[in-house]
This record gives C-alpha cells, structure tokens and sequence, in this order.
C-alpha cells in the first residue's frame, strides 16, 4: 500500500478573499488565520484536511496535496533523485508536531510531504 495524502492547500495573492470563496462555495469554515503566511485550517470537516494562505510577494501561489511519509529529508531527496526540484523543508512547523517540505515534479507541479517531528 502506498503513502496516503492527508493535507491540501490553496496558496495565493489574498487568503481572505480565497477563504470566502472556498467557504461560499462549498460551505468550509475555517481557523482563524497564523503567522506570516496567514494561514487557516478547515475546521468540522469530514475527509482530508486542508488549508488556505498566502505566499510571499511576487507569488502567484499552487494549489497542491500532501502525502504522509517518514522522513521528509528523505523523500525530498529521493524526489530530486528522480528528476524533482525540492523547494523547500525540511521545515518543523512550531507548536503543531510535524515537519513539511515542498518539491516540484519533473512537470513542476508543487507537492507537498508531511511527517511527525
């Protein structure tokens, strides 16, 4: 059996205009936004979790899912092994207990791995 994804995220310009069309859209509530990248959480939801930030200035952002895996540091390499681009992590998120990292695929596609701290 493979590695599940268990995170979503929508990253743009203006994270509070993307919140509100989420949540009209498809009835999503969620956290109230954290730290530099005013990110929010989807709260009461059923399936996989998700979230909605911005990215820094100058980005026009990815929507992109992220797969469970044991090792981030590993499996970014192994990504760059296989053609990838790592873009970023392994990064400890503060307070949250998981550690994530972003890569491209040899398309450029934004993939996103998480793994407990």
């Amino acid at each position: 059996m493979g590695q599940p994804v268990v995170h979503f995220e929508v990253v743009g310009k203006d994270a509070d205009s993307l919140r509100s069309y989420y949540g009209e859209l498809f009835g999503w509530k969620f956290s109230a936004p954290m730290g530099p990248t005013d990110y929010s959480v989807l709260e009461d939801q059923e399936g996989i979790g998700g979230g909605v930030g911005v990215g820094p200035e100058g980005y026009d952002g990815h929507v992109t899912f992220y797969v469970q895996v044991p090792d981030v540091g590993e499996a970014l390499d192994k990504a760059e092994s296989l053609g990838g681009s790592r873009m970023m992590g392994p990064d400890e998120v503060p307070g949250v207990g998981i550690v994530i990292g972003l890569f491209g695929d040899p398309e450029g596609h934004v993939i996103g791995l998480m793994s407990d701290a």
